[in-house]
């Protein structure tokens, strides 16, 4: 009898650890879709921003093991009735039993007028180098978006370009998800870089010399660097697959789709919520989770086995302020234990290396999930 066909769509955290747990659970053929041929550590895109260059990471070292077949190719569209997948490069389509949707997000520039033709994301590598290139040129920088994102990217260009005006406009205060500690830490290292901290405003519109806000005053930067907002691709709603409003798939507990039982999903890309109805945030520590709780659901059913739902909370927080400065926060209430400086930076850096380490060894990820 032929294998059970599993077919991943793209190779992010999310998608690699839910095929590499499969392929090691299960006997069925595993192939995983991507259109790079490299693994992109896209919690390091800030550092790629100011001038660092990662370590390559081939997804073939990183599949070669796991007995995975590896497509490099764009996924046009998904037909959900002849559980196939169209590719851009192929004319014929790849066929599935069961699949699993990890394609992720991307920045979401149409929010904004002008956010597209004169705002940089960093939401791949590619575009972290086109802010490292024209920060070198830009007098003035502006990052919008006060998230984690642009807090770790405004301190990475601040520090990596001294002298430079750099603001951060936020519509929120930076680092809310912080304690009174943490936010304390964040306001000093912001005046020790020089960061002019505009909270409280919302961006009406990007022009080619800076940004437009909605109370009318203007905001001058050669570089407007767009950190907030993200978008999933159209594949999913397109396919008839059941969708929210924003286009990411519906699932149940287990990341199994709400209207087709064949189809799963994962990481950014899905809306998926904890054992108490909450929504979980887009993001590498709920989807590296939400990936081990759904590769272990397909290979459970593959098994005859009843899999176990989420769960899931936040409990810690790691944010880098550049080089040699950072918060970590682990506990989320008033008796939440905060580090700072060096030593948080270290710990950011321990938590990124060993991101990449839990890819080699999907089984963390079954820790991981078990934890919550």
């Amino acid at each position: 009898m032929a294998p059970h066909r599993v077919l991943v769509l793209g190779a992010g955290y999310a998608g690699l650890g839910a095929a590499k747990l499969i392929a090691r659970r299960s006997d069925a053929a595993v192939t995983i879709v991507n259109e790079r041929t490299h693994f992109q550590e896209r919690m390091r895109n800030h550092q790629v921003a100011a001038g660092r260059t990662p370590r390559a990471r081939p997804l073939s070292d990183l599949v070669g093991r796991d007995r995975i077949d590896l497509v490099v190719d764009r996924v046009t569209g998904i037909d959900p009735v002849a559980r196939q997948v169209e590719l851009a490069g192929r004319a014929e389509p790849l066929g599935y039993d069961t699949l699993v949707y990890a394609l992720g997000s991307h920045a979401d520039l149409g929010a904004v007028p002008g956010a597209a033709e004169h705002a940089v994301p960093v939401a791949t590598v590619e575009h972290a180098d086109r802010v490292h290139d024209r920060a070198r040129q830009a007098s003035s920088i502006a990052v919008v978006g006060g998230g984690l994102t642009g807090i770790e990217t405004v301190a990475e260009l601040a520090e990596a370009h001294p002298g430079r005006t750099v603001h951060l406009v936020t519509r929120d205060a930076p680092g809310g998800m912080l304690d009174e500690r943490g936010r304390a830490h964040l306001a000093r290292t912001f005046d020790r870089l020089g960061i002019e901290v505009r909270a409280g405003a919302a961006v009406s519109k990007v022009g080619p010399d800076g940004l437009l806000l909605d109370d009318g005053d203007q905001v001058d930067a050669d570089l407007v660097v767009w950190t907030t907002g993200f978008a999933v691709p159209p594949l999913a709603r397109e396919a008839g697959l059941a969708v929210d409003e924003r286009g990411r798939m519906l699932v149940d507990a287990t990341l199994r789709s709400t209207s087709h039982p064949e189809v799963y999903a994962v990481g950014d890309a899905a809306a998926a919520r904890d054992e108490r109805g909450e929504e979980l945030r887009m993001g590498c520590g709920p989807g590296g989770v939400a990936a081990a709780v759904g590769g272990l659901a397909v290979t459970d059913r593959l098994a005859g086995r009843e899999p176990r739902p989420l769960r899931y909370h936040d409990a810690a927080w790691h944010v880098t302020l550049g080089r040699r400065d950072g918060i970590v926060q682990l506990g989320l209430d008033d008796g939440a234990r905060v580090v700072t400086g060096r030593a948080a930076a270290a710990v950011k850096e321990q938590v990124l290396r060993g991101a990449v380490w839990a890819l080699r060894h999907p089984r963390v990820g079954v820790f991981a999930a078990s934890r919550y």
